[in-house]
């Protein structure tokens, strides 16, 4: 899985890089979530490794709190870029003749810069309070990696505080964003059925497919994650460790498959690098 999440996010990386068309909104989005998706694979998966491999089953207290912040910090940001995704598939298909000046690459910059300042300051006192709290001399979080409620529950104090702002954060960010791509999606699907033919509805859905799997691929393991884990008193613990393992893991794997099956440009350019270094 590691392999495949670096190889297949750095392709990604190269292939817009190196091919001017698609130097575009969609493709500069693209970028962004294959970066952030390659936080959370470093941060998570050599330690993982590390455990089955070597049996190091023991992390630093402040490694923890960093990988904590970075694990929190990509959810937010991979949200924040899908709505990014989202207006720019709704910009591109109900006022295309807009599209280009209000998609400029400075405001791609300043819309990226937003995103990366939302989650930097939303996800930075959850290792603050965290770090804060008294914790007995064994520690054993029944977990993978360090997720925040998870260490939290290991404090000898009452960290009700943590425990409402992770919930009000998740609750808000995951709401606000998804309220804004389904708000995008519904103006998306208006457009297209006003389509005269079913081809084009066809071939204009198209362009959004890629979209949509990723999104669903990201935010459905996210929201069982938070419910089991607040909530999912009587769910089985290697089940709740199952889902919250999927939500981190799966999708920065799937996101640039999904994306190099689904968008043309970027399967034919690759298929051109593999024809080539074949011959």
């Amino acid at each position: 899985m590691y392999v495949i999440t670096i190889l297949g996010n750095f392709t990604i990386l190269f292939i817009v890089k190196t091919v001017p068309s698609l130097h575009e909104p969609m493709y500069y989005f693209l970028c962004m979530l294959a970066v952030t998706d390659l936080v959370p694979s470093t941060c998570i998966l050599p330690k993982i490794l590390s455990i089955f491999w070597f049996n190091s089953r023991e992390i630093d207290f402040s490694a923890c709190l960093i990988q904590m912040y970075f694990i929190h910090w990509f959810s937010t940001m991979e949200s924040g870029i899908f709505v990014g995704m989202a207006y720019d598939r709704y910009m591109a298909i109900c006022h295309p003749l807009r599209h280009s000046t209000t998609l400029t690459n400075n405001n791609v910059t300043k819309i990226g810069l937003a995103i990366v300042l939302r989650s930097t300051m939303l996800i930075l006192p959850f290792p603050l309070l965290a770090r804060q709290w008294p914790y007995s001399r064994t520690n054993l979080i029944p977990h993978i990696y360090c997720d925040h409620i998870a260490v939290v529950k290991l404090a000898c104090a009452d960290n009700r505080i943590s425990s409402y702002y992770g919930l009000s954060e998740a609750l808000s960010v995951i709401g606000m964003d998804v309220f804004l791509i389904v708000m995008s999606y519904i103006q998306i699907l208006r457009a297209i059925f006003r389509l005269p033919t079913k081809d084009a509805r066809l071939k204009t859905f198209g362009t959004c497919t890629s979209h949509v799997c990723v999104i669903l691929a990201f935010y459905i393991p996210i929201v069982f994650s938070a419910l089991t884990h607040r909530f999912g008193h009587n769910v089985p613990l290697h089940f709740i460790i199952l889902i919250a393992s999927v939500h981190v893991l799966v999708p920065p794997l799937l996101n640039p498959i999904i994306y190099g099956v689904r968008t043309r440009q970027i399967r034919d350019r690759f298929l051109l690098i593999c024809t080539y270094k074949g011959s």
